[in-house]
């Protein structure tokens, strides 16, 4: 679904290829809730086309992206007006694998994205009161800006010409910091990432994951004086591609994120603001390779929204209480063959959930679920 500079900074444990929609006749949250589904004007039909909600911020705006029937990439906004509004930068190309993806929206509706132009090159971009700035980190071969909290900073990674990974925050400003996680290796596919569902908080502390130089996953958080704790859940595998991925982080601190073991399989967790690790799996989730529980995203009182992936590889979406308690569901339509399903990914302060789903043809649809 995302281009290439998009796909390669995501975690194998917090992206699994589709997954995110509102729950119709599913009910995450307690009490009554209301599911709209999400289709962008203009977004294509076909497999791997349509519609991903990526973020929705306290006025219930929601930002994503679609993708045409050419299987080029369009930004846009929904309000809860049922008002959709195409958003592309205006230097984004326009044949498959290009155009514009946005990523995070604060509650001012101030947007942070990314778009790839004619030549393949992927830049970052803020885009507040109609107007866009490009974002390019000094010296990257690609750049993503993946958050945006209220005031203003952004947050997100860039690739250098090796194609490793590096996170940057960038302040209202224009100011870049960059900065690598202790640890992380120095190869192609290595390096310090941030996540893209609420990687960022109101005070600027940054979470996400950097790969070692045995592409082993390892967690860390950034305080906004630059210093980088890390930390891996007890359990957690130790071979290429097992680990810890942090994804969401709130108000408070606590991240939310998932891990995998030494069988590869996956499990949520929640790390308090002091450090103490709590995993977590959802009933009905697989415990073979590349099935489990990951925890997407973290709200201010502690709900978590994620998904996971049954015994014959079916997304699921569920919400994790601040208590413990967990509601699970399937957004009416979505798929149920291998790869296809429902993810929960990004959920608002107030509780609103969004993400996308895949139906049987393989084509996306946005979501939204608000309490």
């Amino acid at each position: 679904m995302k281009s290439v500079a998009a796909a390669s900074h995501q975690s194998p444990l917090l992206l699994r290829g589709a997954v995110c929609i509102v729950f119709a006749v599913l009910t995450l949250s307690a009490g009554a809730s209301t599911l709209t589904k999400l289709n962008a004007p203009g977004a294509g039909t076909s497999a791997g086309q349509g519609t991903v909600a990526s973020q929705v911020n306290s006025s219930g705006v929601v930002a994503g992206y679609y993708y045409d029937a050419s299987s080029a990439a369009h930004g846009f906004t929904w309000s809860t007006s049922g008002r959709y509004a195409a958003v592309n930068d205006p230097s984004a190309g326009t044949t498959a694998n290009q155009g514009t993806w946005l990523w995070g929206i604060n509650k001012t509706g101030a947007i942070a994205g990314h778009f790839v132009d004619v030549n393949y090159a992927s830049h970052g971009f803020a885009l507040s009161s109609g107007v866009f700035t490009e974002i390019d980190v000094p010296g990257a071969a690609a750049t993503l800006a993946l958050n945006i909290n209220d005031s203003g900073t952004i947050a997100g990674v860039y690739f250098d010409a090796s194609g490793v990974s590096h996170g940057f925050v960038r302040a209202s400003n224009g100011t870049i910091d960059t900065f690598d996680a202790p640890g992380a290796g120095t190869g192609s596919g290595e390096g310090t990432s941030v996540s893209s569902t609420g990687g960022i908080n109101s005070n600027g502390m940054v979470t996400g994951w950097y790969v070692d130089d045995a592409a082993v996953y390892h967690g860390y958080v950034r305080a906004p004086s630059g210093t980088i704790t890390t930390f891996d859940v007890p359990g957690a595998g130790t071979a290429t591609g097992q680990g810890t991925s942090a994804a969401g982080i709130n108000q408070s601190g606590t991240i939310c994120g998932g891990y995998s073991d030494s069988n590869s399989n996956y499990h949520g967790f929640v790390r308090s603001t002091g450090g103490a690790i709590t995993p977590f799996n959802v009933k009905g989730a697989g415990t073979g390779a590349y099935q489990g529980t990951v925890a997407q995203g973290i709200n201010s009182s502690g709900a978590v929204a994620g998904e996971y992936v049954d015994k014959n590889g079916v997304n699921h979406g569920f919400e994790r209480s601040p208590a413990g308690g967990i509601t699970t569901g399937n957004v009416p339509g979505a798929g149920t063959a291998s790869g296809q399903g429902t993810v929960a990914g990004y959920i608002s302060g107030a509780g609103s959930i969004d993400g996308y789903y895949i139906d049987g043809n393989n084509v996306f649809h946005g979501f939204l679920l608000t309490p």
